[in-house]
């Protein structure tokens, strides 16, 4: 009986090596911005609106600062990177162990299996955090908007 496993056609593990790579764009962007002392706005560095939520409503939408955490992160600026948004560095560093795994496991031949109970576990919990960690941050954080968002979304009357 042969128990050493054949490599999978690449084909099929295409979607891994995807996940890989966005991990690899996200860090390289991170090192290329320069993280926003305010804590959120990095993302404009890419010529993307500020976030409608700090516009409308000065109160930050669940993900307000990832960028910006992902950013100082990467940067080395953890402090920064824990106000920017407290989940940030663990959310960065879950893709990083898991986009790492990923693309070892397409060089490997090797599927990375996630349908498996564990991984629906802690994503669900992981997403249940995030979201109430979010809205419970967008409850009470007013007075969100950085002044260069309210000069741009004050109206001349």
């Amino acid at each position: 009986m042969d128990t050493v496993a054949r490599p999978l056609p690449r084909r099929v593990l295409a979607g891994q090596l995807m996940y890989g790579m966005l991990w690899v764009g996200v860090t390289l962007f991170g090192a290329v911005l320069r993280p926003e002392v305010a804590g959120h706005g990095t993302h404009e560095q890419l010529g993307l609106p500020p976030c409608p939520s700090a516009l409308f409503w000065d109160r930050p939408c669940p993900g307000c600062g990832l960028t910006t955490s992902f950013s100082a992160f990467i940067h080395g600026n953890l402090p920064l990177a824990f106000h920017a948004h407290p989940l940030g560095p663990f959310l960065y560093l879950a893709l990083t162990v898991t986009g790492i795994v990923a693309i070892g496991r397409f060089v490997q031949g090797r599927r990375l299996d996630v349908s498996v109970r564990p991984w629906s576990t802690w994503i669900l919990i992981g997403a249940f955090v995030f979201a109430a960690f979010g809205f419970i941050r967008m409850a009470l954080t007013p007075h969100y908007r950085s002044p260069a968002e309210t000069a741009a979304f004050s109206v001349p009357r």
